[in-house]
């Protein structure tokens, strides 16, 4: 078996995932689990990360191994400093060091992003932005990175110059499974306008999204609407509720959104109810590029 000569880890609050890589920094495997920060101590990191990497490490010699994402919070690994923007997307000079029994692991966590005023974080994303940038590094315009905690950042001279993080996601979770809605949302299917529709009332009456919320309940009940219709409506008054709050962000700017393609399209298509052109990018390997270009480069 080809062994490690370094390794890239995307550590985050559920899963994690690894790129192992050769000396001629060829991925030779990927695996992952689903033993993330939430679960662990941080006693629990470096077992954990062998669990997945063992195989791959030589029986002597010491391999690198660079992270990314939660492994660097304060209830993570080793406590990986923010770095406060606006800034490039931090780079190893910045990482902090893990403590690893195994001789063979020389570990290094990327910090994360801070912002004053709002106050705000970024912990794994400024990696992905860093992936992006390493391709495209005159971009200037917004990266919308959408998830639990979704990130609109704006992008100029190679920095992070400013970023909003909504919990658009997080709320759509609680209120599925943990509301008086979630009675309305057992079944499959969606449907595009009903959720085309709720984006729309949500951005021209924000104020109403609480009593439209019941009401997703009281359509259920008297009119029998269904889950696909239910789902989709809560799902566009939340996403229409968050660009009411981000359209400095969108508004007349160049819009990437970068992640999975269920969620990008998703908000892809919110944006084209406010005549937003936006162009979709998958996320699933920029980790590794942002890494790459951290360890290449040793400041992005």
């Amino acid at each position: 078996m080809t062994k490690a000569d370094w390794i890239a880890v995307d550590w985050g609050t559920s899963n994690l995932r690894a790129w192992v890589c050769d000396s001629n920094d060829n991925v030779i495997a990927t695996p992952g689990g689903d033993k993330g920060m939430g679960s662990l101590d941080p006693s629990g990191f470096e077992p954990a990360l062998l669990e997945l990497v063992a195989p791959y490490l030589p029986d002597t010699g010491t391999v690198p191994v660079i992270i990314c994402g939660m492994a660097g919070a304060r209830q993570g690994w080793a406590e990986a400093s923010y770095a406060p923007c606006p800034c490039p997307p931090p780079g190893l000079a910045q990482a902090a060091t893990a403590p690893a029994i195994d001789p063979r692991l020389q570990v290094s966590i990327l910090p994360g992003v801070m912002q004053a005023s709002p106050a705000d974080v970024m912990r794994g994303e400024e990696t992905q932005i860093g992936g992006f940038l390493a391709a495209e590094p005159d971009f200037d315009g917004i990266l919308c990175l959408p998830g639990t905690h979704t990130k609109w950042t704006h992008i100029s001279a190679g920095e992070i110059v400013s970023f909003r993080t909504c919990m658009t996601g997080e709320l759509f979770a609680l209120l599925s499974n943990h509301s008086v809605l979630r009675f309305g949302m057992a079944g499959e299917g969606w449907d595009a306008e009903s959720f085309r529709k709720a984006v729309s009332d949500a951005i021209s009456s924000p104020q109403n999204l609480s009593a439209w919320l019941f009401g997703l309940r009281a359509e259920a009940l008297l009119n029998d609407t269904g889950a696909a219709v239910t789902r989709a409506r809560l799902s566009g008054l939340l996403l229409g509720l968050e660009l009411a709050g981000t359209k400095p962000y969108w508004l007349g700017r160049e819009v990437v959104v970068i992640g999975a393609p269920k969620l990008t399209e998703l908000y892809a298509m919110a944006l084209t109810e406010l005549a937003v052109t936006s162009r979709q990018l998958a996320g699933a390997d920029l980790s590794l590029a942002g890494i790459r270009a951290a360890r290449n480069k040793q400041e992005i």
